[in-house]
């Protein structure tokens, strides 16, 4: 049996991994903002057009520089963005992000508190495709990749996203109007991304389904994204009604509905990953 050295023990304790990489992902995300900034003002290209090409570049980049980390540090395949079931992985992902927020918008719509006043080009869609793709991407190596999968790896499954998820949602707490609905709302989404890499092992899926929540919120049904700016949509509309259903500033996603649905796609994620027995057990029950 291999004895690790004192070095070697330190490097793999997993607060250490987390740490490193969290910083290294960092870098190269703000690194490659700046470079990929510097790059676009020189073309003769839109702003719109600059900015998808800029997020589209910083995604690649964080993608490349996840790989290459724990390629070199776990001295491993990196399964998490392994080819094998991409389309799968995509599509249902994108599908389960667009139906449930279509239904938390539906809740409002049908309560008189969402009204489309204007259609747009569907060129209004860019901005806020590639913002929500990159956001996506970053945030799910963050949380569910680095976060999620290090600390799975010694507490299990359940505990593990238990922690990811409501670091999750207290990170969320920084962002404009934050309320307690909100941060909670944020959280069960937390728990639905992590049940997304279990049932997965594929860090495809949550990207897709983080993607397609976001972007159908504020791309499609012009609403506004965890308290941010709003930006163009597909759609122009007017929300107006009881926060608790509206999510006020902070946008659809603070809303009692949004919470519910959240949770719906958890259980029923977790549900099939006990069933085909992916579920992690903490190592002292190993």
């Amino acid at each position: 049996m291999e004895t690790l050295t004192r070095k070697q023990k330190i490097f793999n304790f997993p607060v250490v991994k987390i740490v490193l990489a969290l910083l290294t992902f960092m870098a190269v995300v703000i690194i490659g903002q700046q470079i990929a900034v510097k790059l676009l003002a020189l073309t003769p290209l839109e702003k719109d057009y600059r900015n998808l090409l800029k997020g589209l570049f910083v995604s690649f980049s964080c993608i490349l520089s996840y790989i290459l980390f724990f390629k070199k540090y776990d001295k491993r395949a990196i399964t998490e963005f392994s080819a094998k079931g991409l389309a799968k992985n995509l599509t249902i992902g994108i599908l389960i992000g667009f139906v449930l927020q279509s239904f938390t918008i539906l809740v409002m719509y049908l309560n008189g508190n969402y009204c489309v006043v204007n259609i747009n080009p569907v060129s209004f869609i860019l901005i806020p495709f590639a913002i929500m793709f990159t956001v996506a991407i970053i945030e799910e190596i963050l949380v569910r990749g680095i976060i999620f999968r290090i600390v799975e790896e010694k507490l299990g499954s359940y505990i593990s996203l238990t922690i990811s998820s409501v670091l999750f949602g207290i990170f969320h707490l920084a962002n404009p109007h934050g309320t307690i609905i909100s941060g909670i709302c944020i959280t069960t989404a937390g728990f639905m991304l992590g049940a997304a890499f279990i049932y997965s092992r594929n860090l495809w899926f949550p990207i897709a389904l983080h993607f397609a929540w976001n972007f159908t919120q504020s791309g499609i049904f012009g609403a506004i994204t965890s308290g941010n700016e709003k930006t163009s949509s597909l759609l122009e509309a007017k929300i107006q009604g009881p926060e608790f259903i509206t999510g006020g500033e902070f946008g659809p996603e603070g809303s009692i509905q949004a919470i519910v649905f959240c949770a719906l796609g958890t259980i029923l994620l977790l549900a099939l990953s006990q069933k085909q027995n992916k579920i992690i057990t903490p190592y002292w029950k190993k």
